[in-house]
């Protein structure tokens, strides 16, 4: 989302500090929201669309849209964010079959978790969600054994999940970029972070 006569993006929507409207990817799911819940799309801002393609030798054309569905304000009671535990300072080293990366996201308010959404590219192996609450408790809310980028899907809680302020979601993924991986384009190089599916991304 841009802000109404800006180039830059929002950083803050409603005070969830939320710019990421949705997004798709192969095998995803579309954003479908509960009854009573909504994201905010603020008067006059404008939606920006990021697409990534990849050549594949001939020419293509693109067919995409975004639906969506308009909330009665007065049924909205819970406004959804997106946040994002990822981080872009990473080197995967040639032929390693199982290097580890690490990220986390410290809640600023109470909140609700609704889903989580893995994402790396052809490299990634698994990836597991742990919350660390503010009295030491963890708990594991998903573990990813086996990472598929021809199916990277949004995992939806069955029910919302409360969390105090000051909770911390750590995540760990690893990658395997070793010639037992038989998606990996190239296990003789390092990798480091891009857009590229070629390239690796850790969110």
């Amino acid at each position: 989302l841009a802000a109404p006569g800006s180039q830059g993006r929002i950083k803050e929507l409603g005070g969830q500090h939320s710019e990421w409207l949705t997004a798709t990817a192969p095998g995803a799911r579309p954003l479908l929201l509960r009854d009573g819940m909504a994201k905010l799309i603020p008067a006059g801002a404008k939606l920006v669309f990021q697409m990534h393609y990849t050549p594949n030798g001939t020419a293509q054309s693109d067919r995409s849209y975004l639906g969506v569905k308009f909330a009665d304000p007065k049924t909205v009671k819970r406004e959804i964010a997106v946040q994002h535990s990822g981080t872009h300072d990473f080197l995967i080293p040639a032929q390693a079959g199982n290097h580890p990366v690490e990220s986390s996201y410290t809640f600023e308010q109470d909140a609700l978790l609704m889903s989580v959404s893995p994402h790396m590219h052809l490299r990634g192996k698994d990836f597991v969600y742990k919350l660390v609450y503010a009295d030491g408790k963890e708990e594991t809310i998903l573990d990813v054994p086996q990472y598929d980028f021809g199916w990277q899907t949004t995992y939806i809680l069955a029910e919302p999940k409360r969390i105090p302020k000051g909770t911390k979601m750590e995540c760990l993924a690893h990658f395997d970029n070793s010639t037992g991986n038989l998606n990996n384009p190239d296990p003789t190089v390092d990798v480091r972070y891009g857009p590229q599916t070629w390239e690796e991304m850790c969110y």
